[in-house]
């Protein structure tokens, strides 16, 4: 393999062998922060899988792209989050090529399986809000995280066998895809990666979530007198469709914005702190994730509610309406406008 080369070794030992870019004080806080981010992402997402095997009524095929998603970002979190936590920590990467290889790989493979799974999200949602007449089973659920993993696997395997780089990236103390080579093969390979693994699930969430908003929209205009169950369930469907979209424009913009900017001219210099702080953004997707898909979810914070708190849930005198629920009463609202002729989907 390529990376196993002396010229690949002797690149990676000078960039470890350089000066420091951060005072101590500035690793230290770099281990804290990524520290809480990887904690809270392992308790988080580690809550998430064992509260939705615990309970069956939880797993619905809406909900297996969450679930995937937990799995996509706890991975994140071990294999990209703690690692990082100790080498800042340490002020320097006490990984060798092949270790700095396979944490670059796990963490873009984690990484990019959990952005097309957010993709898959915003599909589902799509699909059960806009064509209420469509059935979305569990076959639609499984065949949307298969597809998610093998897109992942299938752009973050090349560099394993010379096509692109998995390099030192910001502060020097974690490892990537290297962004920064003119190299003509991983110049060649960043492009395609940031086309098919950046700008298509960010153009699929963007789509889906407007047309979706744009529906909601469309239904609320409708001269048709609606009760205060229907009232809270649009505005909740409003309020988790902005959160999601504001949450991946936040911790996935600025680290896409960034990498292409560098594809884009190679002598752009980026002060480390600024370099570093689009990484982080995106690494503390692991936290915002559970928090935003999941516990939004009314249905599954009723049960994972009980499970932190040793059986008591404060919340229990509310109306449980599940994320599912909602999604089913926006459909046969607009599946009932439709038979009306009011709205052409």
């Amino acid at each position: 393999m390529e990376y196993l080369g002396s010229r690949e070794n002797s690149s990676f030992s000078d960039s470890v062998a350089k000066p420091e870019l951060l005072s101590r004080t500035g690793y230290t806080i770099l281990a804290v922060i990524m520290g809480i981010f990887s904690v809270l992402g392992v308790i988080l997402n580690s809550l998430v899988i064992v509260v939705t095997v615990k309970h069956k009524q939880l797993r619905q095929p809406l909900s297996y792209a969450l679930v995937n998603l937990a799995v996509c970002d706890l991975g994140c979190a071990m294999f990209g989050g703690l690692p990082t936590t100790v080498t800042n920590a340490m002020r320097y990467t006490s990984l060798g090529r092949v270790e700095c290889v396979l944490e670059g790989f796990a963490v873009a493979f984690f990484g990019i399986a959990s952005l097309c799974t957010i993709g898959v999200i915003s599909v589902e949602r799509y699909i059960v809000v806009c064509y209420p007449l469509a059935l979305f089973q569990t076959r639609h659920a499984i065949a949307g995280v298969v597809l998610s993993w093998v897109w992942s696997f299938v752009w973050n395997t090349p560099p394993l066998f010379g096509w692109g780089s998995y390099e030192l990236e910001s502060v020097k103390t974690s490892c990537a895809p290297n962004w920064y080579s003119r190299d003509a093969g991983n110049m060649s390979y960043i492009i395609i990666y940031f086309c098919l693994c950046f700008a298509v699930p960010f153009s699929i969430i963007m789509v889906s979530y407007t047309r979706l908003l744009w529906t909601l929209r469309q239904v609320s205009k409708l001269q048709v007198t609606e009760g205060s169950s229907t009232h809270r369930v649009k505005v909740q469907v409003a309020r988790m469709v902005v959160a999601m979209v504001l949450a991946f424009l936040v911790t996935w913009l600025p680290y896409a914005s960034m990498a292409l900017a560098v594809i884009i001219d190679s002598t752009l210099q980026i002060d480390p702190w600024i370099a570093t702080i689009p990484v982080y953004f995106a690494k503390s997707s692991t936290v915002y994730n559970p928090i935003i898909y999941v516990f939004m979810n009314r249905q599954f914070r009723s049960y994972a509610v009980p499970t932190i708190l040793c059986g008591w849930n404060p919340w229990a005198s509310e109306a449980e309406i599940s994320e599912c629920d909602t999604m089913v009463a926006s459909m046969n609202r607009i599946q009932k406008v439709s038979s009306k002729g009011s709205l052409k989907e």
